[in-house]
């Protein structure tokens, strides 16, 4: 009896790599976030190091770091990885003037910063849909890395 191996549908596919990076994010911040605490622990509460702003973005960057070895892992290549990374930096830099302000504080920043950071990703998968709910077993990326003509 021979199996045959049915393709997952796309929007399966889509939703599955979604969820991956949300997965490969979260360790990165249980992982690496709490190192960085431990690195500025020593540091005054009004150094700079303590502002919401550095706060956010090495939050950004503790989950970037993971979620972007994940997507070069199931082959990715560079552009849409550098695409999902400044995706996850953006929920929370278009929210700095409203911090600045004192529109919002330090714990507004961090949660919605993040709601941003999950939307933003979900608009960068779906400008390039293709790229997320295929295989990704034989990526190639001849079209995603290059250039626009």
């Amino acid at each position: 009896m021979t199996k045959t191996h049915r393709p997952r549908p796309r929007a399966l596919s889509f939703a599955l790599h979604y969820f991956q990076m949300v997965i490969a994010m979260a360790v990165g911040m249980m992982v690496l976030y709490p190192l960085w605490l431990l690195a500025v622990a020593g540091a005054p509460e009004s150094a700079w190091l303590h502002r919401a702003d550095v706060d956010s973005l090495v939050m950004a960057t503790t989950m970037v770091i993971p979620m972007a070895a994940w997507m070069r892992f199931r082959g990715h290549g560079p552009r849409p990885i550098s695409e999902m990374s400044a995706a996850m930096y953006a929920g929370f830099v278009v929210l700095f003037p409203f911090l600045w302000v004192g529109v919002i504080d330090a714990g507004g920043l961090m949660l919605i910063g993040h709601v941003l950071m999950l939307l933003f990703m979900l608009a960068a998968m779906l400008a390039r849909p293709g790229e997320y709910s295929g295989s990704h077993a034989h990526h190639t990326h001849a079209a995603t890395d290059r250039e626009p003509a």
